[in-house]
């Protein structure tokens, strides 16, 4: 309830008051910083309210729209650069993928190392958590090729020795924060280079390309999907305290794009394939795409920054495009062996 002040000389007494239910009702998170006082407006003049804040997580991927009580909608990013660099990577992509798959897996191998490179170095800014970079890089090659190679059994030993060379590298520095860093570190390994080996395992099979061209398709066309209903039709935020952009109208412009492009893969992409598999696949992916566009956003909120690097112009970082597929990937791997087989 709001103090009212007296008129006698206790309003210095209520401002104090109000100074601290200011405090106490501060910024919800903590890359978001509290307006400091200004100066005075002279006597007769009503203040000029401050600016807003910029959330450094609003113009992330994903189930994206104008936000509740905007009135001018933006996309926040540079598109015409956007989607140049998208596709350019697409071609890059779709070319290694059909003409020699070593060499796709090869583009695989070097986006985990950038994505980790992005990774250990913004928690190290951030946060003083010092990753050994060194061997998660190789660990983080060796899961990929070792997927392609030797299957699931071969990318889980890949992982294992991986978390075992992080715990043994780091006892080369003093110990203050091992295991905070360590654990920073098999956090790392399991985020980028496990989820991205399902990739190659996907790959791995007689119609490998053709199934990781449709686990690329749905996730790209589940975040497209999100981002033009978002855009035009989003009211309802999805999830506010994480990232404000999202909403729910572009949630179900995700799933119902992608539920429409699953079925079409299935049943023109994939041997023995069946439309209504499609359906289910791309409501899996639309799901799995957008809780892993917010885990990211959570993530970048934690460290109070807008994206993980600056490689890909109109993109952000690496790791601002793997925020969808690598969550994707187990997905759609796992609806294809149950729905066609491993082969």
């Amino acid at each position: 309830m709001p103090t009212v002040p007296h008129a006698g000389g206790d309003s210095g007494e209520a401002a104090d008051r109000d100074r601290g239910a200011a405090r106490l009702s501060g910024p919800l998170f903590r890359d978001e910083r509290e307006p400091q006082p200004g100066p005075r407006p002279p006597a007769g003049r009503p203040p000029t309210p401050p600016d807003p804040a910029p959330d450094p997580a609003s113009a992330d991927g994903g189930a994206r729209g104008a936000g509740a009580g905007q009135g001018k909608k933006s996309a926040g990013r540079n598109l015409r650069a956007a989607i140049g660099v998208g596709v350019g990577l697409g071609v890059i992509i779709v070319a290694s993928l059909f003409i020699y798959k070593p060499v796709f897996v090869g583009v695989v191998a070097v986006a985990v190392v950038v994505g980790l490179w992005e990774l250990t170095s913004r928690l190290t800014e951030r946060k003083d958590i010092r990753v050994p970079l060194v061997p998660l890089a190789v660990g983080g090659v060796a899961m990929v090729v070792a997927g392609y190679v030797r299957g699931a059994q071969g990318a889980v030993v890949a992982v294992a020795l991986t978390a075992l060379a992080v715990l043994v590298w780091r006892m080369t520095e003093p110990p203050d924060n091992y295991l905070r860093d360590v654990t920073a570190g098999v956090f790392a390994a399991f985020y980028v280079p496990f989820l991205a080996t399902f990739v190659a395992l996907m790959l791995d099979t007689g119609d490998g390309p053709w199934r990781v061209l449709t686990f690329l398709l749905l996730t790209v066309v589940s975040d497209t999907g999100a981002y033009a209903v978002g855009w035009r039709f989003g009211k309802h935020p999805l999830a506010p305290r994480i990232s404000p952009g999202k909403t729910r109208e572009g949630l179900l412009g995700a799933v119902s794009f992608a539920m429409v492009a699953g079925a079409l893969c299935m049943q023109y992409l994939i041997d023995d394939g069946v439309w209504w598999q499609g359906l289910l696949l791309g409501l899996a992916a639309a799901v799995s795409a957008t809780l892993g566009d917010l885990g990211e956003s959570m993530i970048k909120r934690d460290l109070g920054i807008k994206d993980m690097g600056k490689l890909l112009p109109g993109h952000g970082g690496i790791m601002d495009r793997l925020d969808s597929l690598l969550p994707t990937a187990p997905v759609v791997w796992l609806l294809l062996v149950i729905f066609v087989g491993g082969g």
